[in-house]
């Protein structure tokens, strides 16, 4: 279709099609990403026996949703959103199937290893909220994207609670009773797949090229090592991806580590799960709201909103001892947090940067904030192991210090960010 063919009308029907598939995968998908959160780190330290190891959990799936960005974000580059996303999902997929075959072989390297590939759903996940922006008005980016991100509350939430349904499916099948949620996993990733390759048409990305072309005319297609030239190059954009970063790393290291810290306190599993359920509803429940916040208080106040959440979080949680109900508090700040911080920051990675590079930035991006999860995962395992769960939440909370300093020091350059290619 010619870039001509394209009316108002015709891009906003494509652009409320696009947020609603999107946000139908995000319900489906998040059943198994939940199941992943509040259980991996759980059926490692029961198949290797070791509380450090345990924090191998949530680094294998951010280091792999790192290892995987690139390559997903350039597969969107040049065969658009629709085949990215459906594959991403089909290969966490498959990640959750070796993980239920390591816990079956009582191996932790399988296990590690299927966790690493089930990295892939938050890879997908991550990308899946930009592409709710390639047809939004600028005026309206935090809100579409903050609606792919809120429909993700279904299924995380519920997911975490499935952990007795899991057991019974577990036992019907012979497998471990920790193993059963990523039974679950696989079939809520291989749904989700067929959906995004059959419901996301047209493509917002190719729709997004068509209509927004450089303002200086053509140019070749963007690769993505061209994304660190633009980061370096626009102050926006890299501002957006070092709180995006940052935020997943504070979040990552305290919520790894929860889940072990309120077991050796005696905590139950439908303790255990009802946390991190409220957790992921802090993190996704109100991100219309945050959203909002983006698009009519400004990105740079939303982001300090925030870093201060967050680091109020890592206060509650780090003093709560053996108290679940302060636990609970502090895991749903945490949440709270990371929604504002990551909402903000990506809507500014989305709104600084023109169609063409996006996915290249976008990628970066992504890569950047796995990177950072996995040393947040990997920091809490060794900080816990020598320390304690209490002086981990003092060390992640310097987390929020870089995006803090670029915040206050380019806010006249955020505010005004909306100017594309900034």
């Amino acid at each position: 279709m010619t870039t001509t063919s394209w009316s108002p009308e015709h891009v906003a029907a494509v652009q409320r099609r696009t947020v609603g598939v999107l946000s139908s995968a995000q319900v489906i998908g998040g059943l198994g990403a939940g199941a992943a959160l509040s259980i991996g780190a759980l059926l490692v330290k029961e198949v290797s026996g070791s509380a450090a190891v345990a924090g191998l959990a949530t680094t294998m799936l951010t280091l792999g949703a790192a290892v995987l960005a690139l390559p997903l974000a350039g597969l969107a580059s040049v065969r658009g959103r629709r085949t990215s996303l459906a594959t991403g999902w089909l290969v966490a997929a498959i990640g959750a199937v070796v993980v239920v075959a390591g816990a079956v072989a009582d191996s932790t390297w399988i296990l590690l290893a299927g966790l690493f590939v089930v990295g892939a759903n938050s890879a997908t996940n991550f990308q899946s909220r930009y592409a709710a922006t390639d047809l939004a008005e600028p005026m309206h980016v935090g809100r579409a994207l903050s609606l792919v991100v809120w429909s993700t509350t279904i299924g995380s939430v519920i997911g975490p609670n499935l952990t007795g349904l899991g057991a019974q499916a577990a036992g019907a099948l012979g497998i471990p009773d920790l193993a059963g949620p990523f039974v679950f996993a696989a079939v809520g990733f291989a749904l989700t797949a067929i959906l995004m390759a059959v419901a996301l048409t047209p493509d917002p990305l190719h729709v997004a090229k068509e209509i927004r072309p450089a303002a200086d005319g053509p140019r070749p297609r963007s690769r993505m090592s061209d994304a660190w030239p633009l980061l370096r190059s626009n102050a926006a954009a890299r501002t957006g991806v070092v709180t995006v970063a940052g935020a997943h790393a504070l979040m990552v290291a305290v919520m790894a580590m929860t889940p072990v810290h309120m077991e050796d306190h005696g905590s139950s599993l439908t303790i255990i799960g009802l946390t991190i359920s409220l957790h992921i509803a802090g993190m996704f429940a109100l991100a219309p709201v945050m959203g909002l916040l983006t698009d009519r208080w400004g990105r740079g106040r939303t982001i300090i909103l925030g870093q201060a959440t967050l680091l109020l979080a890592a206060l509650v949680a780090g003093t709560a001892g053996e108290s679940e109900p302060q636990m609970m508090v502090g895991l749903v700040l945490l949440g709270l947090g990371w929604s504002a911080s990551t909402i903000a920051g990506s809507s500014l990675v989305a709104q600084s940067v023109l169609p063409a590079s996006r996915p290249a930035v976008q990628g970066a991006s992504d890569l950047l904030m796995s990177l950072a999860g996995a040393f947040g995962g990997l920091l809490a395992g060794v900080v816990v192991n020598v320390w304690g769960f209490g002086p981990l939440n003092v060390v992640a909370a310097f987390l929020t210090v870089p995006a803090i300093r670029m915040v206050v020091a380019r806010r006249h350059r955020i505010i005004g960010a909306g100017r594309l290619g900034r």
